[in-house]
């Protein structure tokens, strides 16, 4: 069977999972049951240092829970002191711990805090001698705090530490089971996806060491593991070599654990991972059937939260029964709600892969547990859970059922609750135990604070006396929603009339990919005549012709075509994307995002239009009326590049036309198919064919004869710095009126990264931002600045990612790096290589030569400083200096560096110092600064683009002032007394 698509009404499924509980569930007798445990949990809680006691007293939603969040996740791996006291200082100066907690441990706990506020220095700036060392003391004592923190969710350093704290919780709690997790994200090399299954194949051998293999994986400790640790390219698009690569990885680890009789299970992670993941579980239980078929342990982590939980359910059912299995499966709510949130409102996707409604998860999980108790043979359900109303409620079940099962707990959490339930049932419980480095929970532990620790949690209000049982124990079945409780993806700029998001692709489920790749085989990159240059004056009157009727068109009507071209070209994106694929060589991911950015720019512009073109009224003397207007130009010359040849080129058409002007449109000579389809769109809603010529050649001849033509209102240009000034010179060499002219250029786009940055999380944003799109971005990372105590970490990191990326024919799902634009592009791009090989430290191997020849891998090297790069290369070719000694000692001089090189694009900042971020992004003469993520892919009116300096002109595309620069100015001013007075006056005085 296949599972349906993630992308649905959420209202239908929940109807679906209601009607499948109808005659089940007794929640009333389960609420009953589920009373006393609350209450004794309630006049016993458990102490401060519990993650419940911690959530009661600094909750996630205040200040100061979320400060201590921070330090957790960010102060631990700080290896400089000047760095963790500014950290400190900058997260315990956000907050007020005085008078914030209730109990006394706590409020003690809180006045420390307070007083050694004290001795840290306000803002990002060095303390004195005295105070220095005062610092120091509260960074150690706030480590040692952290330190004690993670003991609370980590059982151990080392599996041997983590089993002998088993063992105690043995002797204290009675027979628990154990389900170690070695704690590791995703690797982003394959060194570290080894090094996890060292990992991994140790703390098996040390289980197995302690346990019984005739009692059975029921019985024995087990262990949990991540695919995504496992292999640096984890991902749908990578599926053969993910098949290749990993499933003989995770084959070795199933094989130590089925000989000892232990529970090996896969951990649930994204969305966009699901389908990967059962082609993986399966090729396993494919092998466990012909291989160990004695074998109960093999299991899988599910998600109740998914809209599709049910349906996987009865997928992993029926592998089971087809290959004669018994699987363990654990249940779980789901831990990554609000990345899968973001990444829907990102892509543009119909609607939510998870609930939106906490209650929804819940009637989910019932239904999800009711469907697994039906299986005993092919499953042995795990329920994983801290809410007592649904352990009742899956106590219920099981009895009716008669089918065997275990409850699981996290680590550190639901204690209490679980105490109790032990006391009242012989249901075996399992602990969930992350086990490694305190400073490598941070991903984990801040995930897990987040899942628990929402205002509408039960473990958040488990404690809370003043949240009524009733409440707490309240029926999910009782509060279905017909309505998701965030708007919807498209819907995400507002309910209409606001702008539409565009819709988007995922490109990881294939019903959605499939009229891409269908489109591939059936569009032709179409012919387009070369305009003669020597026609530009005659081009030029023709559009000066049509600007006189088509100023007069009513600027809703204008908006309108511009919104009917969206829609269209909304509804014909697989053909469009295959066009860029073909004509610009974009991988599948870019060529989506950039149709959806044309038709964001086109409902953006005509929405902007029809704002600022009405008539404003302004104060003034009485008997006069005054009123400010905007006004068309003329013809507009727009010139666009082939990095993005429909968006960047929609956006310029559509704002001159929205305004009431005449276009010109000069495309990039590489890519005029693109344009000329985008242009029969317009024409096909409604914009006269004088309105919107395209005009295709070269730039030295076709685009020169435009800019000099006369008549000329404004032009518009995407490109080279160096194209830009030409532009501008041959425009105020020109006679007549001054012309406008609105350029955007590229940039030496820097990232500033700290010690206190999540190194993960800058190698993510590093390989985006300089690799994707094959470096061909105006915002494209150039130079990546980082702090000595942590580069070489990170650049072996970067180094490891790079490789792991795949060059090669865009039109394959799993290329990631396509080849660039031309034989002039690549020619370019070897001159800086091997300038580069003499002047820096290479740090990838050589740029191959391809049988295409316009191939290129990502390079990388390490240059001696900041000054040292003097231009931008326009590829996948990133630079690396370093900071934080010598001359460059504080952030504020690396961003003065940086400011000197006189570009001003864009900038990354990946610090864990709020207020560094903001002084930083505030002494930056940069346009668009990104804090903490990659530095590209702007998003039309959100983050509107556009640079200064060396960059670019301004305003900013995409920005609520962009179209102003397309308008000139009227002032309409009218005298009312001379025709009889003013009457509104005269009434008045009456």
């Amino acid at each position: 069977m296949h599972l349906p698509i993630p992308y649905r009404p959420e209202a239908d499924v929940v109807s679906h999972r209601l009607a499948s509980l109808e005659g089940v569930l007794d929640w009333r007798a389960a609420a009953a049951a589920a009373t006393p445990w609350v209450e004794a949990v309630r006049r016993h809680p458990p102490p401060f240092w519990a993650m419940e006691s911690l959530l009661r007293e600094y909750p996630i939603s205040s200040a100061e829970g979320l400060a201590l969040m921070r330090l957790a996740e960010a102060l631990l791996r700080v290896p400089d002191a000047a760095t963790a006291i500014a950290l400190t200082a900058d997260q315990l100066g956000r907050a007020d711990f005085e008078g914030t907690a209730d109990s006394t441990l706590s409020r003690l706990s809180s006045a420390a805090i307070a007083m050694s506020k004290k001795f840290l220095p306000e803002g990002d700036h060095p303390p004195g001698l005295m105070a220095k060392l005062g610092s120091r003391t509260v960074v150690a004592a706030t480590l040692r705090a952290v330190q004690l923190l993670g003991r609370q969710f980590v059982l151990g350093q080392t599996i041997a530490e983590a089993m002998d704290e088993a063992r105690s919780a043995h002797r204290r709690q009675g027979a628990l089971r154990f389900s170690y997790d070695m704690l590791g994200e995703g690797a982003r090399t394959d060194a570290d996806a080894l090094r996890y299954l060292e990992s991994y194949t140790q703390a098996i051998g040390a289980i197995a060491a302690g346990a019984d293999a005739a009692r059975g994986p029921e019985h024995n400790d087990g262990i949990s593991i991540k695919l995504s640790a496992l292999h640096p390219r984890y991902e749908d698009a990578q599926r053969e070599r993910v098949m290749r690569e990993l499933v003989p990885r995770v084959w070795q680890l199933c094989e130590l654990a089925a000989d000892a009789g232990l529970n090996l299970t896969i951990d649930a992670e994204e969305v966009d991972r699901l389908e990967l993941s059962l082609d993986v579980f399966e090729a396993l239980a494919a092998r466990v059937a012909a291989e160990r078929p004695q074998w109960r342990g093999f299991g899988l982590a599910l998600q109740a939260y998914q809209t599709r939980a049910l349906e996987l359910i009865a997928h992993v059912t029926a592998v089971a029964r087809r290959h004669k299995l018994r699987l363990m499966c654990r249940l779980v709510k789901g831990a990554y709600w609000d990345a899968e949130i973001k990444r829907a409102q990102e892509l543009g996707l119909p609607h939510y892969p998870v609930f939106t409604h906490k209650h929804h998860s819940d009637v989910s999980y019932l239904a999800c547990a009711r469907a697994l108790l039906s299986a005993p043979d092919a499953v042995y359900p795990q329920f994983a859970t801290h809410n007592a109303g649904t352990i009742a409620a899956i106590l219920q079940m099981a009895e009716a059922a008669g089918a065997p099962f275990e409850l699981q707990r996290l680590h550190g959490m639901g204690e209490g609750v679980y105490r109790e339930v032990m006391k009242s049932t012989t249901a075996p419980v399992r602990v969930y135990a992350p086990v490694g480095q305190h400073k490598d929970l941070l991903a984990y532990l801040v995930r897990r604070l987040l899942e628990n620790g929402a205002n509408s949690s039960f473990v958040n209000q488990l404690g809370d006396e003043q949240v009524d049982i009733g409440e707490l124990l309240m029926s999910p079945l009782w509060l279905e929603e017909a309505n998701p409780a965030l708007p919807l993806p498209p819907a995400l700029y507002g309910p209409a009339p606001a702008r539409r998001n565009s819709e988007g692709i995922d490109l990881a489920v294939e019903p959605m990919r499939a009229p891409l790749l269908a489109a591939l085989e059936t569009t032709a990159v179409p012919h387009v005549e070369v305009f003669d240059a020597a026609s530009a004056p005659k081009a030029v009157a023709a559009s000066a012709a049509a600007f006189r009727s088509w100023r007069k068109v009513p600027v809703e009507a204008r908006a309108a075509m511009l919104r009917q071209a969206a829609d269209a070209l909304q509804r014909e994106l697989p053909r469009f994307c295959a066009l860029l694929v073909k004509e610009a060589f974009k991988t599948w991911g870019d060529a989506v995002a950039e149709v959806r950015e044309a038709v964001d720019f086109l409902r953006y512009y005509a929405d902007e239009a029809e704002r600022i073109m009405q008539p404003v009224a302004l104060p003034g003397p009485t008997g006069e009326s005054n009123e400010l207007r905007l006004t068309a130009r003329g013809p507009w010359v727009c010139i666009s590049p082939w990095n993005f040849p429909l968006a960047i080129f929609a956006g310029q058409v559509a704002a001159a036309l929205a305004t009431g002007n005449t276009v010109l449109a000069k495309p990039a000579e590489q890519t005029p198919a693109i344009a000329l389809e985008a242009v029969k769109l317009l024409h096909a809603a409604g914009v006269p064919a004088d309105a919107l010529q395209l005009l295709h050649g070269p730039g030295e001849t076709v685009g020169a004869a435009l800019v000099a033509a006369p008549g000329v209102a404004g032009v518009v240009f995407t490109g080279s710095t160096q194209v830009a000034r030409i532009i501008h010179r041959a425009l105020a060499a020109k006679d007549g009126p001054i012309v406008p002219l609105i350029a955007e250029t590229g940039g030496i786009n820097a990232m500033l990264v700290d010690s206190s940055a999540l190194p993960e999380q800058v190698v993510d944003a590093v390989v985006q931002s300089a690799f994707r799109s094959a470096g061909q971005r105006c915002s494209a990372l150039r130079l990546l600045v980082l702090h000595e105590g942590i580069a070489d970490a990170v650049i072996e990191m970067i180094r490891g990612a790079a490789g792991e990326l795949a060059a090669g024919d865009p039109a394959l799902l799993s290329t990631d790096v396509g080849p660039v634009i031309d034989a002039e592009a690549a020619d370019n791009i070897r001159r800086h290589l091997k300038r580069l090989d003499s002047e820096a430290k290479r740090l990838l191997a050589p740029a191959s030569s391809s049988a295409e020849g316009n191939l290129i891998a990502p390079q990388a090297y390490e240059v001696p400083s900041i000054d040292s790069v003097t231009s931008e290369i326009f590829g996948p070719v990133l630079q690396i200096a370093r900071w934080g000694s010598g001359a460059l000692r504080d952030p504020a001089e690396v961003i003065d560096r940086i400011n000197a090189l006189g570009y001003g694009l864009t900038l990354g900042i990946q610090t864990r110092i709020d207020s560094r971020a903001q002084a930083l992004a505030a002494r930056a003469q940069v346009g668009n600064i990104y804090v903490n993520r990659n530095i590209i892919g702007a998003v039309v009116g959100v983050q509107p683009f556009g640079g200064e300096g060396l960059s670019g002109t301004g305003p900013k595309a995409g920005g609520p002032h962009y179209l102003y620069r397309f308008c000139a100015e009227q002032t309409v001013t009218v005298n009312t007394t001379a025709a009889g007075g003013n009457a509104a006056l005269l009434s008045a005085v009456a």
